[in-house]
C-alpha cells in the first residue's frame, strides 16, 4: 500500500491516513477481505509513532471501512452500498460547496451555475 504522508499539509497524519485508504476502498483498489499492513508495520514503513496508525485503524473501523480480527489483523469491510454512497455524496457536497464559493468569488450567478452543471452533465 502507498500512502503519502504530508508533513506540511496542516492535515494530521492520522486523517491523511485515514483518506488515503478511505479512497483506496472507494476506488475499489482494495477489495472487501484484503488485508491492510499491521499497525506497526504501516507505522515503521511511514516512520510514524504507532499511536498514530492506531488512531487512524481505529477511526476506519468506527466509520465501517474496516474490520479488525484480534491476532489476525486489519481488513477491507465486506462492501456496504449505502456506506459508500453517503461517503461519495458528502464528498460531492464538500467539492460543491468550494465551487459555489468560487462561483461567489468571481461573481457568477446561481443559474450561470445551473446551466454550467447541467452542461456537463450532459457531457458538452
Amino acid at each position: 500500500m502507498n500512502l503519502i504522508i504530508r508533513n506540511t499539509s496542516g492535515q494530521p497524519i492520522y486523517d491523511q491516513i485515514t483518506a488515503q485508504i478511505k479512497a483506496m476502498i472507494l476506488s475499489g483498489e482494495l477489495a472487501p477481505g484484503d488485508a491492510l499492513p499491521s499497525m506497526r508495520a504501516l507505522a515503521k514503513d511511514l516512520r510514524i509513532s504507532l499511536i498514530t496508525t492506531k488512531r487512524a485503524y481505529e477511526e476506519l473501523e468506527r466509520e465501517g471501512f474496516v474490520e479488525t480480527v484480534p491476532g489476525k489483523g486489519s481488513f477491507v469491510a465486506q462492501t456496504n452500498t449505502e456506506l459508500i454512497r453517503e461517503e461519495n455524496l458528502r464528498q460531492i457536497e464538500t467539492h460543491l460547496s468550494a465551487c459555489i464559493a468560487l462561483a461567489a468569488q468571481a461573481g457568477v450567478t446561481e443559474n450561470e451555475l445551473h446551466e454550467m452543471l447541467s452542461l456537463l452533465c450532459k457531457g458538452e
